[in-house]
């Protein structure tokens, strides 16, 4: 006989304390006949968490091929409470982490899109201009409806961050996916490969650091989201450090933007652009920091409240996947206080339930 999930709380964002049952892996408010077992009494009861952005299969090291080892990755980050992954791109196949159902649900990218010579060494597929849009349409294919292009890389002949493609083949890639029902998020940096970027329809721009108000305006009003990453984005003082003998420039602009990545996330979020939560994690970061970005993202001065709601429901949402409604997954985090006003709350959840299952 199957023992439904009993727990009572105050379920956000509708603020309502209420009991609710979980039969399988599905969320009901219609109490089940059979028996049931109580897993918690009281709190709040929040959708489980979003990292919108990092990369299973990818660490510090360099690439993770072994599914053992990148379920390690994933279950770091379920244990932090972030029950829903966006794969921004893995350089290996990390499907397996979706045929596991202790393991977060996983959006997945496909590969990195680069230009020969313009990103990471190995990360992802390098292709020239002219073979961009038949590229984006095999990554279509490949990932979970999500495509992820190198924007902005290093322009060694000009000694500073450059935009990695043409506006026109930008364009016709990221119109390409939209037609295969795919969306596209773009590593970007600098400020120069932004207004081609927007122009084209960029549904996610990851890191977003060269966001100047005017272009913050344009974002808005093509309906783009930005994804700060701001944990990863502490780095740039050292990738500054490391570029500055052979390319000075580079360097500074790297701090310039560092030193403003705060305000520029902070005046996008007041303008009324989306912002979601990602950590970047597998590149120069472990996983499992979904709860340090959500502070990195309070520090920066968005309200505590929708920091929660971004990295909850919010992100889920533009994920495609419910909150906490009646026949939601059963994916959720039991806090002993309210997190949108409690952030010590966030580190310490009483219950962890992923699919159905007491995970945590």
């Amino acid at each position: 006989m199957t023992v439904a999930l009993h727990l009572r709380g105050v379920f956000l964002p509708d603020e309502s304390e209420r009991d609710a049952w979980i039969v399988g892996d599905r969320l009901t408010f219609v109490r089940p006949t059979g028996e049931h077992e109580t897993i918690a009494s009281g709190g709040f009861v929040t959708p489980g968490l979003v990292d919108a952005h990092c990369h299973v299969g990818l660490a510090p090291t360099g690439h993770v091929p072994d599914p053992a080892d990148q379920a390690q990755q994933a279950l770091l980050d379920r244990d932090a409470g972030a029950l829903l992954l966006r794969d921004a791109g893995s350089p290996v196949d990390n499907r397996s982490v979706q045929e596991r159902d202790d393991l977060p649900r996983l959006i997945r990218a496909g590969r990195h899109v680069a230009r020969p010579k313009r990103y990471i060494r190995d990360l992802g597929v390098e292709v020239e201009p002219a073979d961009l849009v038949a590229e984006v349409e095999r990554q279509v294919a490949y990932g979970d409806g999500w495509v992820k292009l190198a924007a902005d890389w290093i322009d060694r002949s000009l000694g500073d961050l450059g935009p990695t493609w043409p506006d026109d083949v930008l364009a016709a890639a990221v119109g390409r996916a939209h037609e295969l029902g795919a969306r596209v998020a773009a590593h970007v940096f600098g400020e120069d490969a932004l207004p081609g970027l927007i122009a084209a329809g960029i549904d996610s721009i990851e890191h977003g650091t060269g966001l100047t108000d005017e272009l913050i305006d344009a974002a808005k009003a093509a309906g783009a989201a930005v994804v700060p990453t701001l944990i990863n984005i502490d780095n740039f003082p050292q990738i500054a450090l490391a570029g500055e003998e052979k390319f000075p420039a580079y360097a500074a602009h790297m701090r310039a933007l560092f030193a403003t990545s705060r305000e520029r996330i902070r005046r996008a979020y007041e303008a009324g652009v989306p912002i979601y939560t990602g950590t970047d994690a597998g590149g120069s970061l472990p996983h499992g920091l979904v709860r340090s970005e959500i502070h990195a993202l309070v520090g920066a001065g968005i309200p505590l409240a929708d920091v929660i709601a971004q990295a909850s429901w919010r992100g889920r949402a533009w994920l495609g996947l419910p909150g906490l409604e009646e026949g939601a997954p059963g994916d959720l985090v039991v806090y002993d206080t309210d997190p949108r006003v409690d952030l010590t709350a966030v580190m310490l959840p009483r219950r962890i339930v992923l699919r159905g299952r007491v995970v945590g």
